[in-house]
C-alpha cells in the first residue's frame, strides 16, 4: 500500500507520520520526500478496519492537507520509465561497475550478445566485448569519455564509454565504473575523388580474398590498359570498376557503363558508337555514342560476354587504335577511354564454344580481376549484415534493427545464388516489413532454403531407385548451377569432369544450351 501526503513544510512533519505508522505497528518498507511539499510512504497492505483509522488520524496532523493512495511511488515510477525506455533504445547499452561487471543490460544488448539464452547482468564486460580492454580501461579510473572499436556478437562496433563519478556526503568523488552504449560501425561513406584510394573502402570485406582483390585493384587502376572483372551475378563488379575509376587519374572524367546483354545488336552497336543524322530513320538526330560521350573516362562493358560476334570485331578495331564510325557515317573519330569488361562466367569458355573472339579476349584479357562470390568469404556476411542494416533503416527512416545472433546464423548457412546483391534485397525486404526493433529468424525469407532431405522423401515414394538417384542428382545440380554458373567451377566443386557435368546440365535442362 502506498500513500501521498500532501502537506506544507513544517519542522517534525514527517517524525509525526512515522509516530502513527510506530503506533499502529506498521513496518515501513520506505518514505520518499518531495520538496514540493508531499511526503510518500510504502507499507504492505492493511485491513480495511486499520485502514479507516489510519486516515484520519494523519489528517489530523498539523499542516497536512490532504492524504490519499497511489499505485505507485515516485522512484519506483522513474524505475520502471527507465527500465521502458532503456529496452526500447535499439543500440546495445551496458553499464558496469568498477570491476568491469555488468549490473544493467537492455534488450538489444542481450540479443546482440547472448540471445537470452545467458543473463549479461551478473558477468565480466570482458566475455562478451573484444577489441579492448574495457577491464584494464577501468582499472586506470578514467574521467574522460573514449570512443573505441570493438567486437560483440560477431559484429563491429564504435564503443562510447562513459566514465562513473558520484560523490559522497562529504562531496568527495569516487569511481562507480561506466555506461557503454554501442553504436554500429558507419561503413557507409562518401566517393572521393581524384585518384583517391580510399575509394576502396567503399568494397566492404575482411576475407583474405577481398584484401587481396582490393590490393590488386589498387594497383591496377593506375594503369591505362584494359581491365577484366570476373566474378558471379550479385558480387560487385560494377562497384569494383567505379571504384577503379575514381582511384585513376581519369576520375574528375566520366563513367559510364553499359549491360551488352540487355540491349539487341543494333541498339547496342548504336548505343556504344553513336549514328548519324537520318542513318536510323528519316527523322533520327546524329547521336554520340557513350564511347564519345565518356571521352577521357572510363566505360564499362558489362556482360561484355554476350556480345554479338558482329559487335566484338568493332570493338576489337576500336581497342586497338581508338578509332571507330558512327552507324551511317564515314569518318573517323577517335576517343581516349579506357576499357572495363566484367563477365559471369569464365570468358575462355565461350572462347572454346566459339562465341567469343580469341583474339578480342586476349586484347581484353591484359589485367584481370576475379571477385569471389559470398559463399566462398562466408566471415564477411555478418560485416555486410551490419552495413545493409544500418543502410535499409536510413532509407526507410527508422530506428536501427538489431538482428539476432538466430538470424545470423541463418544468414551464415545460406548459399547466396544471387551473392551480395541477394543479401541487401533480403536484408531490406526483411527490415521493411517487419514491425519490431528485432529481426529473428522468422522475419527472413531464404528463397529455396528448405532442406534436401525434404525432397529426397518426396522423391522416394514413387518410381524405382533409379528414376529417385536422377531426380536427386538433378535436384541437386538445379540447387548449385546458380551459385556455380560455369560447368568448371561446378565440375570442380562436385569432383567430376567438365565434361561430366555439361552432359548432365544438358540432359536434365539446367542452364543455357550453348553451341559448340
Amino acid at each position: 500500500m502506498r500513500l501521498e501526503i500532501t502537506c506544507d513544510d513544517r519542522l517534525g512533519i514527517a517524525q509525526d507520520v512515522l509516530q502513527i505508522l510506530r503506533d499502529h505497528e506498521i513496518d515501513l518498507r520506505g518514505i520518499e520526500v518531495d520538496p514540493k511539499g508531499k511526503i510518500f510512504l510504502n507499507f504492505p497492505e492493511l485491513e480495511f478496519k486499520d485502514f479507516q483509522h489510519l486516515m484520519p488520524e494523519i489528517r489530523r496532523i498539523p499542516n497536512v492537507k490532504d492524504v490519499k493512495t497511489i499505485a505507485i511511488m515516485p522512484s519506483e515510477r522513474e524505475h520502471f520509465e527507465f527500465k521502458l525506455l532503456l529496452s526500447k533504445l535499439p543500440d546495445p547499452i551496458l553499464s558496469v561497475d568498477s570491476r568491469g561487471m555488468i549490473d544493467i543490460a537492455n534488450d538489444a544488448a542481450q540479443q546482440v550478445l547472448s540471445d537470452n539464452r545467458t543473463e549479461l547482468v551478473g558477468t565480466l564486460i570482458g566475455q562478451w566485448l573484444s577489441g579492448f580492454a574495457v577491464q584494464r580501461w577501468l582499472e586506470k579510473q578514467p574521467t574522460e569519455p573514449t570512443v573505441q572499436q570493438i567486437s560483440a556478437g560477431g559484429s563491429k562496433y564504435f564503443a562510447d564509454l562513459l566514465p562513473i563519478w558520484v560523490a559522497d556526503d562529504a562531496g568527495k568523488n569516487g569511481f562507480a565504473g561506466a555506461v557503454i552504449t554501442c553504436k554500429p560501425q558507419p561503413l557507409v561513406e562518401q566517393w572521393q575523388r581524384g585518384g583517391n584510394h580510399n575509394v576502396f573502402k567503399q568494397i566492404l570485406g575482411e576475407h583474405s580474398s577481398m584484401k587481396r582483390l582490393v590490393k590488386e585493384a589498387a594497383r591496377m587502376a593506375e594503369l591505362n590498359v584494359p581491365l577484366l572483372i570476373q566474378g558471379e551475378t550479385g558480387v560487385g563488379k560494377e562497384l569494383l570498376a567505379r571504384a577503379c575509376h575514381q582511384a585513376s587519374h581519369r576520375a574528375d572524367k566520366p563513367f559510364l557503363a553499359i549491360n551488352c546483354a540487355a540491349l539487341p545488336d543494333n541498339v547496342a552497336e548504336s548505343e556504344l558508337f553513336g549514328h548519324g543524322k537520318g542513318s536510323l530513320g528519316p527523322y533520327t538526330e546524329a547521336k554520340k555514342g557513350i564511347f564519345e560521350q565518356a571521352n577521357g573516362g572510363t566505360v564499362l562493358l558489362d556482360a561484355v560476354g554476350e556480345m554479338s560476334n558482329g559487335l566484338q570485331a568493332k570493338l576489337l578495331r576500336f581497342i586497338q587504335d581508338g578509332r571507330f564510325r558512327r552507324i551511317g557515317e564515314e569518318q573517323e573519330v577517335t576517343v581516349d577511354v579506357r576499357i572495363i569488361c566484367s563477365a559471369q562466367d569464365d570468358l575462355i569458355e565461350r572462347v572454346e564454344a566459339g562465341t567469343f573472339r580469341e583474339d578480342l579476349f586476349y586484347r581484353l584479357n591484359v589485367l584481370t580481376l576475379q571477385v569471389p562470390s559470398l559463399r566462398e568469404r562466408r566471415s564477411d556476411i555478418s560485416l555486410l549484415t551490419d552495413h545493409f542494416t544500418v543502410q535499409a533503416c536510413q532509407r526507410l527512416g527508422r530506428s536501427l534493427v538489431m538482428v539476432t545472433r538466430a538470424a545470423r546464423d541463418a544468414l551464415q548457412r545460406y548459399q547466396w545464388p544471387g551473392n551480395v546483391r541477394q543479401l541487401e534485397n533480403v536484408l531490406f525486404r526483411s527490415i521493411s516489413m517487419s514491425e519490431g526493433d528485432t529481426l529473428d529468424i522468422g522475419d527472413i525469407h531464404l528463397p529455396g532454403a528448405e532442406s534436401l532431405q525434404e525432397n529426397v522423401a518426396v522423391d522416394l515414394e514413387e518410381g524405382s531407385l533409379d528414376e529417385a538417384v536422377k531426380k536427386f542428382e538433378a535436384t541437386i545440380l538445379r540447387r548449385l548451377y546458380p551459385s556455380y554458373p560455369s560447368t568448371r567451377q561446378l565440375a570442380k566443386k562436385l569432383g567430376l569432369s567438365h565434361t561430366a557435368v555439361a552432359n548432365k546440365l544438358r540432359d536434365y535442362g539446367i542452364g543455357k544450351t550453348r553451341k559448340r
